[in-house]
């Protein structure tokens, strides 16, 4: 008797010492996160995360009477077993902006952007940030093109971003002032902090004028090479969606192509893992629930495949969601959404697989309603979703140890 209770204490005190592991943060106090293979490291260790996208973390922390909206998103998604978070690291002129032209920075957005990384690592969550917008929204490629014309470029079209020698050293400048900014809140230089997980060169890039890719890819190419020549601590991503080129385009919904390969681009050596975002609500607008879900089982299976045998690279989903603006919108059908990238990337990640982790777009702190887009979750008001979330850092984080 006394030996069955005794063994009894040693089972609780393991099961407690587990709990306890599963549920703390990931220490951004280590060393830079790496690749060896399909796999990521951190600390010398394969390193899986769950996590979250809320773009607007810079623009709350650049007013001090809404910082504690920055600070208490962290803390949730700390709460709830994240450790990954990907955000924007621009705003292109218009309003409130970092960059307000070509070189010159507003100090204030700035120091948002200094205090959004220092409260990251306080809560234990890695970050990606994204260096320009694809799209209009807070400058982006049309914005680089309107400052190139306002100087003499004769310019005709967004996908001039791509080519155009003077708005390609607008980029260049700006991703150098970003990469050597010099943290006024921890005294780091965001080139030396590790906890910045990695670089994403542009969100979701496209350039329709040029379907062959050709274009892209070599834009890809220089910019990886020069980032990497300021910064070779951090890991580097393009920010695709996960189109495929010429050769494969009957792999990508409805045919769509937007002049991105998703083989050709990640295999550019300074490029250091894949990406992959997934909305069937708008690629397959015309499909049933069903067979959207089972979209999202073929587009992740094919793209680890690809991660696996051909790039032989990490993978990460760094955009999902489900949006309540969608036809015929239920919890239970977010819910599922969630669910189901979530069973794809741990089972891959427990069988050894390239599928690290999902980020979902976009976590909101309660009483941000006007940043609501319909793909929003916010935490406290979401318990089926928060559960899901929770369970699933509990699960990916568990492979970590």
């Amino acid at each position: 008797m006394r030996v069955r209770w005794a063994f009894g204490i040693i089972l609780f005190v393991v099961f407690m010492v587990i709990q306890h592991e599963v549920k703390k943060p990931v220490s951004v106090d280590g060393g830079f996160g790496k690749t060896i293979g399909t796999h990521f490291l951190m600390n010398g260790r394969h390193f899986y995360m769950n996590g979250f996208n809320a773009y607007w973390l810079m623009y709350m922390a650049s007013d001090p009477s809404s910082r504690g909206n920055v600070t208490s998103a962290f803390q949730q998604s700390s709460g709830y077993g994240m450790t990954m978070a990907r955000t924007w690291a621009f705003r292109d002129g218009g309003y409130k902006p970092l960059q307000i032209k070509p070189g010159v920075y507003d100090e204030i957005m700035f120091q948002g952007l200094d205090f959004m990384i220092s409260e990251a690592k306080k809560y234990g969550i890695y970050l990606i940030l994204c260096l320009v917008n694809n799209y209009p929204d807070l400058g982006g490629r049309k914005q680089y093109v309107k400052w190139a014309t306002e100087q003499g470029q004769s310019l005709t079209s967004d996908d001039d971003f791509y080519t155009n020698n003077v708005v390609k050293g607008f980029y260049k400048n700006n991703v150098k002032a970003v990469l050597t900014r010099m943290n006024t809140f921890t005294g780091v230089a965001y080139k030396d902090d590790p906890t910045i997980f990695a670089w994403e060169l542009i969100n979701e890039p496209r350039c329709e004028s040029d379907l062959s890719g050709n274009t892209l890819q070599d834009w890809i190419a220089e910019m990886a090479a020069f980032v990497k020549s300021i910064d070779s601590n951090h890991l580097l991503e393009v920010g695709l969606e996960g189109f495929y080129g010429e050769s494969q385009k009957q792999s990508n919904p409805g045919g769509y192509q937007f002049g991105t390969d998703f083989i050709s681009n990640n295999q550019i050596p300074e490029i250091d893992f894949a990406t992959v975002h997934a909305y069937p609500d708008q690629w397959l607008a015309d499909s049933s629930e069903e067979d959207r879900l089972n979209f999202l089982h073929t587009w992740s299976e094919a793209h680890i495949q690809d991660s696996i045998m051909v790039l032989k690279r990490p993978l990460l989903l760094t955009e999902f969601g489900k949006s309540s603006k969608a036809s015929g919108y239920t919890i239970n059908k977010r819910d599922a959404v969630f669910e189901t990238h979530y069973d794809i990337i741990y089972s891959s990640a427990n069988s050894g697989g390239p599928y690290a982790g999902g980020l979902f777009w976009q976590l909101l702190d309660p009483g941000m309603d006007y940043m609501r887009d319909g793909f929003e979750v916010i935490i406290p008001d979401s318990p089926s979703t928060a559960n899901i979330i929770a369970q699933q850092s509990k699960k990916i984080s568990a492979l970590n140890r």
